[in-house]
């Protein structure tokens, strides 16, 4: 069994903005399980000290490199809720004692180079300062794709180092940790690591291609997403570097926590219900949706339900003309939850104000409510330009609610399309299509509403193929455990040779 430190900017229930966050809080729990030892490093944000989970101070303080300036440190330790895993946090109060993690105001903070910089060069000497036995050092986005850098550039003839192996998992490519050049002189590392194979990307200085360069192994969150991103549409400008590296690239498929996301155990939802009581239970959770967001109270109306963020890159812009299409002259409804992009907002608002009964709109983010529109729903909206993983159609399958995907990314390696030759092999659990535009979610759903109305057979199979599929953390921790197994033997071997 491997020896891991899951170096990553956020894991729940201490701080989160994104996936990333349920992965480093969840992954290691499950690995654990199997009988990996793990234990995770992030910062001490201001938010970690207001999760309601008991943490201890260390004796043990530090001084880390930025630049030129030695910057002090020190080690907090926990323990990950409802597991034996040791989490240790990174305390740098000028860093990280903040109001968020990146930014404020749609603004990054102009020191996250800095900040990161710091945090990656601690996460390295945690593994000496606190006596750590590591086999792979698991990375994590930009904010952690220095390590592999400073690792073969620094620490290769020091004890307990020279055979850690490195993974670095990218979560979403968007987001790369791009500075200008002269941030290079805040990483301390010397300027011949500047070059278009490693840190240089058109002038600046770029953390994640730095750690894609130099990482052991690279995995994203999605086999089909690990595809995707080498190509130019879906690339954002790496496509090159990581074509290069396709041999050491892979997906795998993030998990869902079913502790938290089932309808069996769900106590924010009007009725429970498992896979042999979901007609029962999804009519009570629609009706009690339809009433709390006033909507019409309609058992036979198909209800659409969608979660997330409302920015373009979910695909919210179409879902907004489809509606468009709909409200006036198909029986339909919509239920819409989220924030984001201020003009998708107010299309959205002026939609649910000119159809009261039809479309309900909350421009909040509720986890409760979340649940319901889940449990509530009949089918679940993902039209997303890109989705590296995704986790609601996930959910949707659990809690019987037929997804309606963009095939991209994850959402192509969960969704089988209602096809005739997939619902006569039972394979199917939901719908997807191709083009990324309103006309074919539009088609997309016609078939949906045709399947809903009149093959309610076909509907029911649909749903009960979704409920008794696993994407559990279990399943994710395994294909875990056998890319870390081939780190090290990659590492073993390139020591003896």
């Amino acid at each position: 069994m491997a020896k891991i430190l899951l170096a990553t900017s956020e894991a729940i229930p201490f701080a989160k903005t994104g996936g990333l966050a349920d992965v480093a809080g969840t992954l290691p729990i499950e690995l654990a399980r199997l009988g990996h030892e793990v234990t995770v490093i992030m910062p001490a944000y201001r938010c970690v000290h207001e999760a309601g989970i008991d943490i201890q101070a260390t004796d043990i303080h530090f001084e880390a490199p930025v630049g030129n300036q030695l910057i002090q440190g020190s080690f907090l330790e926990a323990v990950l809720p409802e597991s034996d895993v040791t989490i240790y946090f990174v305390k740098q109060d000028e860093f990280f004692d903040r109001a968020q993690l990146y930014g404020e105001d749609g603004q990054d903070y102009r020191d996250n180079c800095q900040r990161f910089v710091f945090f990656c060069r601690s996460a390295l000497e945690s593994i000496r300062l606190l006596d750590l036995e590591v086999d792979v050092l698991h990375c994590n986005d930009w904010q952690t794709a220095l390590i592999p850098m400073y690792l073969g550039a620094e620490y290769t003839h020091s004890p307990g180092y020279n055979s850690l192996g490195t993974l670095l998992t990218v979560h979403n490519l968007a987001y790369q940790g791009r500075f200008w050049h002269w941030d290079m002189l805040l990483t301390g590392l010397d300027w011949k690591y500047f070059n278009w194979r490693q840190l240089e990307y058109y002038g600046d200085l770029n953390l994640l291609k730095g750690g894609i360069a130099t990482a052991d192994a690279i995995n994203t969150v999605s086999p089909t997403y690990a595809q995707e991103i080498q190509t130019a549409e879906l690339g954002c400008g790496l496509e090159d570097i990581l074509r290069f590296r396709s041999d050491d690239l892979s997906g795998i498929i993030n998990g869902v926590n079913y502790d938290v996301w089932d309808p069996h155990t769900d106590e924010s939802i009007a009725q429970k219900y498992d896979a042999a009581s979901w007609r029962a239970g999804k009519a009570a959770c629609k009706a009690d949706l339809q009433k709390e967001l006033g909507l019409a109270t309609d058992p036979n109306t198909l209800l659409l339900g969608f979660v997330g963020r409302l920015v373009e890159q979910k695909g919210v812009s179409v879902i907004a003309e489809v509606m468009k299409r709909w409200v006036h002259r198909l029986p339909a409804q919509w239920a819409i939850l989220g924030s984001g992009d201020k003009s998708i907002e107010r299309e959205l608002q002026e939609l649910a104000s000119a159809y009261p009964g039809c479309a309900s709109v909350n421009l909040v983010f509720s986890e409760p409510l979340a649940h319901r529109i889940e449990a509530g729903a009949d089918a679940f909206l993902m039209p997303s330009r890109f989705e590296p993983c995704g986790l609601n159609q996930m959910y949707s399958l659990r809690y019987g609610t037929v997804p309606i995907v963009h095939d991209t990314g994850g959402l192509s390696d969960t969704i089988v399309h209602a096809s005739a030759t997939n619902l006569a092999a039972k394979t199917a659990n939901g719908f997807s299509f191709e083009n990324f535009d309103a006309d074919s979610l539009e088609r997309t759903l016609n078939q949906a509403q045709e399947l809903y109305g009149n093959q309610t057979e076909k509907w029911r199979q649909l749903v009960n193929t979704g409920m008794n599929q696993d994407w559990s953390w279990m399943r994710s921790a395994q294909a875990y455990g056998q890319l870390y197994e081939r780190i090290i033997t990659q590492a073993r071997q390139t020591i003896c040779a």
